[in-house]
């Protein structure tokens, strides 16, 4: 319903913004590293929004980039974990580091995470490569016979087109970026980083 909301800056809180939006002030929940990245109260700010409704919740979740976003929905649709866990684990980890761990199974990362159990971060990886793999299966059939342009035997650069796609960038997308630039040098997150520049652009 709502895909961002930008007006003034009216209030920072733990855990949640009110943005002014011509005198209709809306309480955001927010990560605590995202609030901590918004400009001074009384600053104009653009929030990208997810809008949570359930029969005892009505309520609005909100991030600095649509990379944040995506890692929010990823994280919800993870059987046991809720928004505000969710939220928790999004002031911890930058969505980069999220969608590496998630695609090389990294369980040691996600749980130095607070609240993240072994089992927590098994679930995590277990359902989201899956979810992966799913969307990843529905693109290859539309796209195996266009030329990406770059070679897969660089498991580096392989790897951080899983890991972007995970993120919600489509395959076509992510070829784009990654066909356009040097990155057989980088390291799987510094390539991921670099191409989250070029793909907000």
């Amino acid at each position: 319903m709502f895909a961002y909301i930008k007006g003034v800056l009216e209030s920072k809180n733990e855990n949640y913004v009110v943005v002014d939006v011509n005198g209709i002030g809306y309480k955001i929940f927010m990560p605590n590293r995202g609030i901590s990245k918004l400009p001074e109260i009384g600053d104009m700010v653009k929030v990208h929004t997810y809008y949570y409704v359930r029969e005892d919740n009505i309520s609005l979740y909100g991030f600095n980039t649509q990379e944040e976003l995506k890692m929010f929905e990823l994280l919800i649709s993870v059987s046991g974990i809720g928004t505000k866990s969710a939220l928790a684990i999004l002031s911890e980890i930058s969505p980069s580091s999220f969608a590496l761990s998630v695609i090389s199974g990294d369980v040691s990362s996600l749980v130095k995470i607070p609240g993240i159990g072994n089992k927590t971060a098994q679930r995590m990886i277990l359902e989201l490569k899956d979810k992966f793999k799913t969307e990843q299966a529905i693109t290859k059939n539309s796209m195996e016979n266009i030329d990406i342009g770059y070679s897969n035997s660089n498991d580096n650069i392989s790897e951080a087109s899983s890991a972007l796609q995970v993120l919600g960038y489509t395959k076509r997308e992510v070829d784009k970026v990654l066909s356009n630039s040097d990155f057989s040098k980088l390291s799987v997150e510094d390539i991921i980083k670099e191409a989250l520049k070029k793909l907000s652009n």
